[in-house]
């Protein structure tokens, strides 16, 4: 992706090293879901949470359950050795959501509310709970901020087997979706109709909202190529990373058996296709993949 040099967002909040407030305050550890992975959503005491979801040291078997493994900076994006510009590239690609999500907006007679992204190492406190960076990234639709430990670059590509820059705007850009959706009011309409529900239908719709996020992600992906902004392969290194974080590859990874009622992310499969779906049509209408259920 051709980044270097182009405009940076301003909407950045660099908390680490605050100590993010630890696990005080009333709140307390988002747990990971046992099955999930991927990017996922979590209803925690009545507070949407929606994020990666996952512990990729948990994939790999190598979590004890306590504190997350020791946070350390991707070496750049695409951890490809070279020195750390990994904070001018997140801010490079926040500013890419900003201008193709603001021209959309504008094009449907709304306004976009841009987010803002907020940096932190080992854990974090928001207006959803406090979380760990084993959480993986996520948004909170109550103080409209995605939450980012950029250690988690380096696992996708290492742990995960997702590698490249565009891997890592995948994952900038599907948080983005979750902001757009709860600007258009589909994640409180989804929260209510899930409190409603047994578990498995709730897991069902969770997927559907996390595949919509998905194809939001293609949609940006979509403009930034009209945009003669991508390099050959980078569609291939977003879909290559949608495929790992399937809910059916991590847990026949993590456990060695799949079990689709617990499913909250989409399959592999599902992933890739909802995220080329956008990329192809770049049309909003094209991922309403929860038709009929709103």
């Amino acid at each position: 992706m051709e980044w270097r040099g182009r405009r940076e967002s301003s909407n950045i909040e660099d908390q680490r090293g605050s100590g993010g407030g630890g696990l005080g305050g009333g709140g307390m550890r988002i747990p990971i879901r046992a099955g999930g992975g991927g990017i996922g959503l979590i209803i925690l005491l009545g507070i949407l949470w929606i994020g990666f979801g996952i512990n990729p040291m948990s994939v790999i078997g190598m979590d004890d359950g306590t504190q997350t493994t020791q946070t350390t900076r991707s070496s750049g994006p695409g951890v490809n050795g070279t020195a750390d510009e990994t904070d001018d590239f997140i801010a490079v690609v926040l500013g890419d959501t900003e201008d193709v999500w603001n021209r959309r907006f504008q094009s449907m007679g709304q306004q976009y509310r841009e987010p803002k992204l907020v940096l932190f190492t080992d854990r974090v406190s928001s207006a959803c709970g406090n979380a760990s960076s084993a959480s993986g990234p996520f948004y909170c639709p109550n103080d409209q901020k995605l939450y980012l430990d950029t250690s988690f670059f380096r696992q996708l590509d290492s742990q995960l087997g997702a590698s490249g820059d565009f891997a890592q705007a995948y994952v900038i850009a599907h948080e983005v979706g979750h902001h757009v959706q709860n600007m258009t009011g589909i994640l409180q309409r989804t929260t209510d109709m899930r409190q409603r529900m047994s578990e498995t239908d709730s897991n069902a719709v969770s997927v559907r909202v996390e595949l919509q996020a998905d194809c939001y992600a293609g949609i940006w992906a979509h403009d930034t190529q009209q945009a003669g902004l991508l390099e050959t392969g980078d569609m291939e290194e977003a879909l290559n990373a949608a495929s790992k974080i399937g809910d059916d590859t991590l847990q026949r990874r993590s456990q060695g058996t799949v079990v689709p009622d617990s499913f909250t992310h989409g399959t592999s499969a599902q992933r890739v296709e909802w995220f080329k779906r956008g990329a192809t049509t770049g049309d909003m209408a094209q991922c309403d993949t929860l038709k009929g259920q709103l």
